[in-house]
């Protein structure tokens, strides 16, 4: 067999295989179980059937994921905005710092109290299982609009928990020796990281934002491609200045998200394709990397199973629970927002990481890890539509809207805004010759459940619909329709 062959059988089976994950998700639609946890369970058996499969070289594994992770952030951050984000600033930050200690805490002690294990081991184990997982929860919600501030914070959280789970791990990683030194030695590196993630973070998605909008490209697909090459960029220069790069990237991707770019579009579904195409990566490899055999052992099957069941049903629910009393949430909304808080990629990648520290015990700690992720990926995002409905929590599935026809600007068009009627706003429920858009305003299009509507005086509004409008006043705008979408 020479080369040009082997070379054309690798292309065919890798393209197979993508295909086969990407069709996976209509398997996942209708047997209910979210398409992360078909990735990491077929990829685990098809390594256990062919051994060749898994003797990727750990560091590359997390060389992959780390890369996964970065496009899966950023379009996180973009999927947000800066919009959404300031509305639920408050929530997100204080969930993604305190919950993701308090998560740590609870479950450290239960490892080491209940379960026997090592104390150091066990305040590993807590903080890779502590994040929520943005690629779970992107993937779960990806196609639910959820009402309410809710949706914003699961997101947010899983977002800006995951560089501090990570954050904390590697401050435990490289803490030497025990007592006050040790401690204010991993403090000190964890502030570190969240400081200098914020200060790169906020100036990379600034400095961004200018640039797309000032620096002309000769094509257009190009904009796309710089805007993933800045955002890599942007965790390359927080990871070497000591700062968490993946805090950077997802700051990043919020600022630029609602920023008026050109192809800002064409840009956001760009990032989308590459983040769903990271996710399978993600998942398929960290798939690869888990050894069934440890997995399979009683003791680490079953100690995965009870640490998975408290902390779906009391760590999370009580401590992460206490932290939000102080969240102007209902009573239904808090519930729904401690059941969603889904595990995945991090937690196995933090898995890596204390592999790599060599530490003894540390192989069936990993199995744990994999155990836990797969039980909240398959009981907690499976059952997140259901729970929605019991909560009383607004969740809508967004179909896709393939067709599309609109007009080229050579500049921005000054006064021309897109607006989502909200709910309560001036609009909802009011006719066009009602409002009052001066004589400068008008509007220009309606799409309504995917349809364009006649645009009359009589026409009616109602919460959803899509509006093309184009007034000098844009606050009275903002005040009518409500804020612009994300």
């Amino acid at each position: 067999m020479n080369a040009a062959t082997s070379l054309a059988i690798a292309i065919l089976l890798i393209s197979v295989a993508v295909l086969a994950a990407v069709f996976s998700n209509r398997l996942s639609a209708i047997i209910r179980v979210p398409a992360p946890a078909l990735f990491l369970v077929a990829a685990a058996i098809a390594a256990k059937l062919f051994p060749a499969l898994g003797t990727l070289p750990r560091g590359t594994a997390e060389a992959i994921v780390t890369l996964a992770l970065v496009f899966i952030l950023f379009d996180g951050g973009m999927h947000i905005g800066w919009r959404r984000f300031r509305l639920s600033l408050g929530a997100i930050t204080w969930l993604g710092l305190a919950g993701t200690a308090v998560t740590a805490v609870g479950v450290a002690a239960t490892a080491h109290f209940l379960f026997g294990i090592d104390l150091r081991l066990a305040l590993l184990l807590g903080a890779a299982l502590a994040p929520t997982d943005p690629a779970v929860v992107f993937s779960v919600l990806g196609k639910k609009e959820i009402a309410g501030r809710t949706g914003t914070i699961l997101e947010g959280e899983s977002g800006a928990n995951d560089p501090v789970g990570i954050a904390l791990i590697v401050s435990l990683l490289a803490v030497t020796g025990t007592g006050a030194d040790a401690v204010a030695s991993g403090v000190s590196e964890f502030a570190l990281q969240m400081v200098v993630g914020t200060v790169v973070g906020v100036g990379g998605g600034w400095g961004l934002a200018k640039l797309m909008q000032r620096v002309s490209l000769p094509n257009e697909a190009l904009y796309s491609v710089r805007t993933i090459a800045c955002a890599t960029l942007v965790y390359g220069a927080a990871t070497l200045l000591h700062g968490s790069g993946f805090l950077a990237v997802l700051l990043a991707g919020i600022l630029v998200g609602d920023a008026p770019v050109p192809f800002r579009h064409e840009i956001r579904r760009f990032s989308a394709g590459i983040a769903s195409l990271a996710e399978i990566a993600a998942f398929t490899i960290l798939g690869l990397s888990v050894p069934l055999d440890v997995v399979l052992e009683p003791w680490v099957l079953w100690t995965g199973l009870a640490i998975s069941a408290l902390l779906i049903l009391v760590i999370r629910p009580l401590f992460v629970g206490l932290l939000l009393i102080p969240i102007r949430l209902r009573l239904g909304e808090r519930a729904f927002v401690l059941w969603a808080g889904l595990k995945g990629a991090v937690p196995i990648l933090l898995g890596m990481f204390i592999l790599d520290a060599h530490i003894p015990g540390a192989g069936r700690i990993y199995g744990i890890i994999f155990v836990v992720v797969l039980a909240s990926v398959v009981v907690q995002g499976g059952f997140v539509p259901l729970f929605a409905r019991l909560f009383k929590v607004r969740m809508r599935v967004v179909e896709p809207e393939p067709w599309a026809l609109g007009l080229r600007f050579r500049e921005r068009p000054e006064g021309l805004r897109e607006f989502v009627v909200k709910p309560t706003s001036a609009a909802d429920g009011a006719t066009i010759d009602s409002l009052s858009l001066g004589d400068s305003g008008w509007i220009s299009l309606i799409r309504r459940d995917g349809k364009l509507l006649q645009v009359r005086g009589s026409t009616r509004f109602v919460a959803g619909d899509v509006v093309l409008a184009l007034g000098e006043n844009t606050a009275n705008l903002d005040h009518i329709f409500g804020l612009p979408p994300k």
